[in-house]
C-alpha cells in the first residue's frame, strides 16, 4: 500500500534564494575587491632611461646654437659704369689678393669719347682763364694808369696853387689867378678819388670774373676727374686685402650700373653667427660672454649684435671673437656657440628633462628610495639653461627624477624599473 510522503517545494524555494543570493554577494565582493585592487605597473628597463638627482646651489644659465664663421669686412664690388666683361683675371679661391689686384676688365667705347670730350673741354675752359686773366690785367693796369695820371695832374695843380697863393700873398700875383689855381686842385682832387674808387670796382670785378671763369675751369676738371674715374673703373680693382669670394658675371656678360661684380672679405677678422632657439634668444643681449667651439679649440667672445626678426624659428646672434683664432679657422666654418645668460646663486635645479621648458609645468616620473619603482608626479619649473632647469615647486633636494622621453607612459601613473 502506497504511503503520501508530504510536500517541501516550499523548502526547496527557500533554499535556492538563498543560494543565489549567497552566489550574488560573493561575486558582488570578488568585483569589489578586483576594483580596489591598483593595475600592474609596466615595466621599464632601467639601462633605457636617464635620471638625475634634485640639488641646490649655483646653476649657470647659458643658451646654445650653431652657427658659422663670417667676415666682419666684407665688400661688394659694384659696376661704376655701363660695361662688357672682356676679361676675368682673378677666380675665387683661398689665395690672398691685395687691395690693387685687377679682378676683372671692362670695356666702354663711349665712356672712353666721354673722357676725351672732357678733357677737351677742360682745355678750353683753361684757355679761356688764361685769356681773361690777361684781358681783365691789361684793363686794371688801363685804369691804374689813368688814376695815376690824375693823381700827377692833382699833385702839380695844388703846388701851383700853392705858388699862385705865395705871390698873391706877396702881391706880385694876381687875386684871380690864386682862385683859378684853387679851382683847379679841388676838381683834380675829386677826379682823383672817382678814379680811385673805379680802381677799386675794376679790381673787385677782375677777381670776379675770373673767379666765375674758374668755376667753369673747376667744374670741367670735376667732369673730366668723373670720367676719367670711371674709365680707370673699368679696371675692376678688390679695394681691400683680403680673398676673393664670388665672381658672379661671366665674360661676354653686359653689365649696367650698380650690379654687383665681386665680393672681397677680409679672412682675419671673423665674428660668428649663431642661430639662437626663438625660445631661447629672449634673454640674449650685447655684451655677454660667449665660447664659440671651431672643432680645432675654443675661443672666447661677446655677443656684438642680436638680430630683431625671426627667421625659420631663430634669432641670429652675432658674436664677435676675441683673441687669435684656431689653426683651420675659416669663412662659412661650422661652429658651436654658447652664450651665458647670468649665474645664479642659490636655486633647486636639476638636469633639463627632454621636453622641459622654461616657466612650465611638467609631470616627471619620481624614483622611490629603493629606487625599483617611479611614480608621476607634477613639477613647475622656472628658468632654464642648455643643461638644467630650475625647480620652483614639485621636487625637494636630494628627489631622482627619469628625464628621459616618457611620452609612452602618459597613460600611467606608476612603472617598475627592472
Amino acid at each position: 500500500m502506497d504511503i503520501q510522503r508530504p510536500s517541501n517545494a516550499r523548502a526547496k524555494k527557500i533554499k535556492r534564494i538563498v543560494y543565489v543570493t549567497v552566489a550574488v554577494v560573493v561575486i558582488a565582493g570578488i568585483t569589489l575587491g578586483l576594483s580596489r585592487l591598483r593595475p600592474a605597473a609596466p615595466s621599464v628597463d632601467r639601462g633605457t632611461v636617464w635620471s638625475d638627482a634634485v640639488k641646490r646651489g649655483p646653476m649657470l644659465r647659458e643658451v646654445r646654437g650653431l652657427g658659422t664663421l663670417v667676415p666682419e669686412d666684407i665688400r661688394w664690388i659694384p659696376a661704376q659704369t655701363a660695361g662688357r666683361v672682356e676679361k676675368i683675371l682673378v677666380h675665387p679661391s683661398s689665395r690672398p689678393i691685395k687691395a690693387d689686384t685687377i679682378i676683372l676688365e671692362l670695356s666702354n667705347p663711349e665712356l672712353q669719347r666721354d673722357v676725351l670730350d672732357a678733357e677737351l673741354q677742360l682745355k678750353v675752359a683753361q684757355a679761356d682763364y688764361e685769356n681773361l686773366k690777361v684781358q681783365v690785367n691789361s684793363e686794371l693796369l688801363n685804369q691804374k694808369a689813368q688814376e695815376a695820371a690824375v693823381k700827377s695832374d692833382f699833385q702839380q695843380a695844388r703846388l701851383q696853387h700853392d705858388v699862385d697863393e705865395k705871390l698873391q700873398k706877396e702881391g706880385i700875383g694876381a687875386d684871380v689867378v690864386s682862385q683859378l689855381s684853387k679851382v683847379k686842385v679841388e676838381q683834380l682832387a675829386v677826379r682823383a678819388g672817382l678814379e680811385g674808387e673805379r680802381t677799386n670796382i675794376a679790381t673787385d670785378s677782375a677777381k670776379a670774373r675770373l673767379m666765375a671763369q674758374q668755376a667753369h675751369v673747376d667744374q670741367q676738371k670735376a667732369l673730366y676727374n668723373l670720367r676719367k674715374s670711371e674709365l680707370e673703373a673699368l679696371h675692376v680693382r678688390a679695394g681691400i686685402n683680403g680673398v676673393l669670394q664670388v665672381v658672379p658675371v661671366d665674360v661676354g656678360q653686359n653689365v649696367t650700373p650698380g650690379l654687383n661684380l665681386a665680393r672681397v672679405a677680409d679672412p682675419k677678422t671673423l665674428k660668428a653667427e649663431i642661430k639662437i632657439a626663438e625660445t631661447q634668444a629672449k634673454d640674449v643681449i650685447p655684451g655677454q660672454k660667449a665660447t664659440i667651439d671651431t672643432r680645432n679649440g675654443l675661443v672666447e667672445g661677446l655677443v656684438s649684435r642680436v638680430d630683431p626678426s625671426v627667421q625659420n624659428g631663430t634669432v641670429t646672434v652675432d658674436v664677435a671673437i676675441d683673441g687669435p683664432l684656431p689653426p683651420g679657422a675659416r669663412p662659412d666654418l661650422s661652429v658651436d656657440g654658447t652664450i651665458e645668460l647670468e649665474n645664479l646663486k642659490d636655486v633647486l635645479f636639476v638636469g633639463r628633462p627632454v621636453h622641459g621648458q622654461s616657466d612650465s609645468t611638467i609631470s616627471l616620473f619620481k624614483l622611490t628610495s629603493d629606487d625599483s619603482e617611479a611614480v608621476r608626479v607634477n613639477v613647475k619649473l622656472g628658468r632654464s639653461s642648455v643643461n638644467t632647469v630650475e625647480i620652483l615647486d614639485g621636487l625637494q633636494v636630494g628627489d631622482k627624477v627619469i628625464l628621459s622621453d616618457m611620452s609612452q607612459w602618459d597613460n600611467v601613473d606608476r612603472i617598475r624599473l627592472k
